[in-house]
């Protein structure tokens, strides 16, 4: 059975920031594939995504032909098993929202479910690796953290794939969840995927989503709150090379009392044709009084040819708020910045990889892995070396 839910609408433009719209745009949430349309591009949802690169995922013709190699590494406390459609956690969060989720929930065969126990805190990261080995896949994966308990887990993407998926965060009360999501995919690999995180009562959740690699890559990280005293911090960068289409699209739930959530997204571009898409939809509801929420995106533009979309959307049904607000700003690599760093001393490609590495710099180290950190650096220097002249 579907149902209508709230989500964002957007506005076209290239290199430029919208302006905000009504959130409660009616988009339908269903397990069945039949209750959506195929999409054709004029749909408020899809009119940035260019279609025909999705390989099939979103019109049905996509047959599951490839595989992906999923490994777990987890610290004593934590529980892995590989569980059918029936278990009763897998769509707790909530109902796919979007034709491709519903068609990754349809098609998986089995879904992983990584399970901390409550009051556990774990010492060490629990990491996924998610390995394409080419052709289309569907996946879904689970993440559940008990009252109390607190964890990181590393969720890292690689190789090559046609990849849809569903994944879930469970946070029980008064329990701490650090995800850090990577997509450091091939070239021409393919990734769309639907993040639900469900906060239980004065539970905190923090997402860092990294992208860099993909052919086209569609996230859509979404928020919603089990009961009041909630914190949601979502951060994100990306790192949108020369022909590659990357589309980071948040919504926000704020249907409960006293709950907070933060927002802050930071992207560069360069090379012709990159296409970056961000969509940030916060909708606070009538009954959410005490919400405070605040929503930023920032894109760096190093070079002609490359095109960003940003849309923050922010809709306030109640006066009783503690704050709320959003920004959302797109411009281009200052040569004022260049030649202040050149005037000291240093080199044209040393200066920019200064000014690109501080514009990073603090959503970097919300990771709080030192060779994490090391590595994702290490990668945006790789990627100014091998385009920017």
């Amino acid at each position: 059975m579907a149902e209508t839910i709230p989500a964002g609408s957007t506005t076209d433009g290239a290199i430029q920031v919208g302006q905000p719209t009504d959130a409660r745009v009616g988009v339908i949430a269903s397990y069945d594939v039949a209750d959506f349309p195929v999409p054709h591009g004029r749909e408020e949802d899809w009119r940035f995504t260019p279609l025909e690169r999705l390989r099939g995922l979103h019109d049905g013709t996509a047959e599951a032909t490839g595989g992906l190699r999923v490994e777990v590494s987890a610290p004593e406390g934590v529980t892995v098993e590989a569980v059918d459609r029936t278990d009763p956690r897998l769509g707790k969060t909530g109902k796919p929202v979007d034709r491709v989720a519903a068609q990754a929930y349809s098609s998986f065969e089995k879904a992983s479910v990584v399970s901390v126990a409550k009051e556990t805190v774990l010492t060490e990261p629990v990491r996924i690796s998610v390995h394409g080995e080419g052709g289309t896949a569907y996946g879904h994966q689970v993440v559940e953290v008990g009252a109390f308990a607190e964890a990181v887990v590393v969720i890292d993407h690689t190789g090559d794939a046609t990849l849809a998926a569903n994944v879930e965060y469970l946070i029980g009360d008064g329990a701490k969840l650090t995800v850090v999501s990577i997509q450091d995919w091939d070239d021409t690999a393919v990734h769309a995927a639907q993040h639900t995180a469900l906060v239980g009562r004065d539970a905190t959740f923090k997402s860092v989503v990294v992208t860099f690699g993909g052919d086209l890559v569609r996230l859509h990280p979404r928020v919603v709150y089990g009961a009041p005293g909630g914190e949601a911090e979502l951060y994100g960068l990306y790192f949108t090379d020369n022909g590659q289409h990357q589309e980071h699209r948040l919504f926000i739930d704020h249907d409960t009392p006293h709950c907070r959530s933060n927002v802050a997204y930071k992207g560069a571009l360069q090379g012709k044709d990159a296409h970056a898409v961000w969509i940030g939809d916060v909708l606070i509801r009538a009954a959410a009084e005490g919400t405070d929420t605040y929503e930023l995106n920032r894109n760096l533009v190093l070079t002609d040819g490359a095109r960003v979309d940003s849309v923050p959307n922010l809709e306030i049904e109640t006066g009783e708020i503690v704050g709320a607000g959003h920004a959302s700003a797109t411009g281009r690599f200052e040569d004022e910045q260049l030649f202040y760093l050149m005037a000291r001393g240093i080199p044209a490609d040393e200066a920019r990889r200064l000014v690109v590495r501080g514009f990073f710099a603090e959503l970097v180290q919300q990771i709080g892995i030192p060779e994490l950190e090391e590595r994702l650096i290490a990668k945006i220097e790789a990627e100014l070396e091998a385009s920017v002249a």
